[in-house]
């Protein structure tokens, strides 16, 4: 690999002189033109030269989100710069996700393996979504997670015979919507008493006999969260 600069944003000294000796040593293609450990010492460096890459930690002077400003800023001013973010923010996942939106290329967690060769050549490479153990551990474990209570719903929907309506009619319940509005919205072709009906058949349907007495509304969107027929992360309203 042809050779490349980096600039280092760190605001934690000993971690700082640690990155540089990963570079040193382990990443020789790499020649580090300069560091930074605020956000102006950055825009300093970076307009005085340069470099294809940005290591760039979220945290500097004890805010998590300057770092996401860094790299959104950078991708609008520097396209052509490759930013790849190194941090200690190993449980903020909303912040992980903030800095991918900014145009971030990975995230290395300082976690595990830390910063190797492979993961800075990969961004060098042009490749999208670097990321090293800890946080692909993460990834899988939620990926897998969403697969099976998708799985799991599908199969609630087929085992209690739930429709396209029975879906509507409970996902706007559970939005606190009426039946008279639910009856308006639109595409909807059942009036207030064919709702009142379809109330009835779900609660039938998804109660045993001995658990129907007193059942109402709350208490059957509740049901309908508990057997995953709806998806609380995805209770979105219909045009009306």
């Amino acid at each position: 690999m042809e050779k490349f600069k980096v600039l280092i944003v760190e605001d934690v000294k000993l971690e700082l002189k640690g990155t540089e000796e990963i570079f040193r040593h382990e990443i020789p293609d790499a020649e580090v033109i300069g560091t930074a450990m605020t956000e102006n010492e950055f825009w300093l460096q970076i307009n005085k030269e340069v470099p294809n890459l940005v290591l760039l930690d979220l945290g500097l002077g004890g805010s998590t989100t300057i770092g996401v400003e860094i790299c959104r800023k950078v991708r609008k001013q520097y396209p052509e710069v490759h930013v790849l973010i190194f941090t200690g923010e190993i449980l903020n996942e909303k912040l992980w996700v903030d800095v991918l939106a900014a145009g971030a290329d990975g995230i290395i967690l300082k976690t595990g393996e830390l910063l190797t060769s492979v993961d800075v050549r990969a961004v060098m490479e042009g490749k999208k979504y670097v990321f090293n153990q800890p946080i692909l551990e993460k990834i899988v474990e939620r990926f897998r997670k969403s697969v099976l209570n998708e799985y799991k719903r599908q199969e609630a929907i087929i085992n209690y015979d739930i429709d396209e309506y029975d879906e509507r009619f409970l996902r706007h319940l559970a939005l606190g919507y009426t039946k008279e509005m639910i009856a308006r919205l639109k595409g909807m072709p059942l009036g207030v008493k064919s709702l009142e009906k379809r109330q009835y058949e779900l609660i039938n349907r998804l109660f045993a006999e001995d658990e129907r007495t007193g059942v109402n509304a709350t208490r059957l969107v509740v049901r309908a969260l508990e057997l995953r027929i709806l998806d609380i992360d995805n209770l979105e309203a219909d045009e009306i």
